[in-house]
């Protein structure tokens, strides 16, 4: 089992916590998880990309890092709304602050 799980549904990216480890473990794992997600066809990139799940900060900066090369807007869910809001954006589709489904 890794440190950090990272699955996608779609275009969600379903995160979360596996063993107990320090960030500085953690950080490693999400990045290696995400460059074979992209070795495998996983992570080809595109338009949007949604995020759901726990992250500690270290983590969703690597997440965010890794991703923006990839795609051309970041949303990450907010459950107080159960919504997506975008976080980042090089996509003149997607402003940050938009809220998605």
């Amino acid at each position: 089992m890794a440190t950090y799980n990272i699955t996608r549904e779609g275009d969600v990216l379903r995160i979360g916590f596996g063993e107990r480890a320090n960030n500085d473990q953690i950080v490693k794992d999400a990045a290696q998880r995400l460059d074979e997600m992209r070795t495998d066809g996983e992570l080809a990139g595109g338009g949007l990309v949604k995020i759901n799940g726990p992250a500690s900060l270290p983590v969703a900066m690597v997440l965010a890092h890794k991703l923006s090369h990839l795609f051309g807007a970041i949303a990450c869910f907010d459950p107080k709304k159960n919504q997506y809001v975008v976080a980042i954006s090089h996509d003149p589709e997607f402003a940050i602050g938009d809220w998605i489904q």
